[in-house]
């Protein structure tokens, strides 16, 4: 499996995609965050927090992810690249888990940079250093689940096509289902409005975003995460077969 992630890595940096992830993310977040007037600049909130940034990173995400992940599986069948693959002496979990790891520390070497914001925040709240660790830290760690679950999802829908554009649309289009669809289904069914928000991922980072790290919350993006993982499995093992 460690071969696969490396040679992931490498295919990631031995081309653009790899620094335009990096590139792009941190640009756009930036502009959003301290030039661009409106809802998401940190200095004109009046609070020493970083809750725009983690409202912004999911949105973002959403189609950055699907972009990195599109070309899993879809750009070896295009290739006839994929059977070869699945003839190593690996399990599919294994080609699959490696995959996924490889495209998930390339978007959490985007995150990575983004540090320096709490650094920055902390150094301009009245007085120095005034800055909620707590919803910080659970912040992150809830942007590093969703992710994982966005990334399980893009590598999944890579598996449904050789047409990479189709995959990164097919992703496109759950990923925004499982974050924000659940949550805009509630508004019209107010009588279960709870039940039906909780079954999407953008209930569960809000939770996590609180500085409270919750099992439920940890046991559904995992839920999440293996279950796309597995459906992968699925799809390859049909291919082989």
């Amino acid at each position: 499996m460690k071969s696969i992630v490396l040679r992931e890595i490498k295919s990631f940096f031995g081309s653009p995609i790899g620094y335009l992830v990096i590139a792009i993310f941190l640009i756009i977040n930036g502009l959003f965050l301290w030039v661009f007037e409106g809802d998401y600049n940190i200095l004109n909130t009046g609070f020493a927090d970083l809750t725009p940034f983690f409202t912004l990173a999911p949105w973002i995400l959403i189609f950055l992810i699907p972009a990195v992940t599109m070309r899993s599986f879809s750009d070896e069948k295009k290739q006839g690249t994929l059977e070869l693959l699945l003839t190593k002496p690996l399990s599919i979990w294994e080609i699959v888990n490696g995959k996924f790891l490889g495209a998930l520390l390339l978007i959490v070497m985007a995150i990575i940079p983004t540090f320096i914001y709490v650094k920055v925040i902390s150094s301009l709240g009245m007085p120095e250093g005034n800055i909620d660790m707590g919803s910080t830290i659970g912040s992150y760690f809830g942007l590093l689940f969703l992710i994982a679950g966005y990334t399980s999802i893009g590598i999944f829908t890579s598996t449904l096509s050789d047409n990479q554009i189709v995959a990164f649309i097919v992703a496109v289009f759950l990923c925004f289902f499982l974050y924000f669809g659940f949550e805009g289904l509630a508004t019209v069914t107010p009588t279960i409005s709870n039940f039906i928000s909780a079954l999407g991922m953008q209930d569960h980072y809000k939770s996590m975003s609180r500085g409270v790290i919750d099992t439920r919350d940890i046991i559904y993006f995992v839920s999440i995460t293996v279950a796309f993982l597995s459906f992968t499995v699925y799809n390859l093992k049909s291919l082989k077969s």
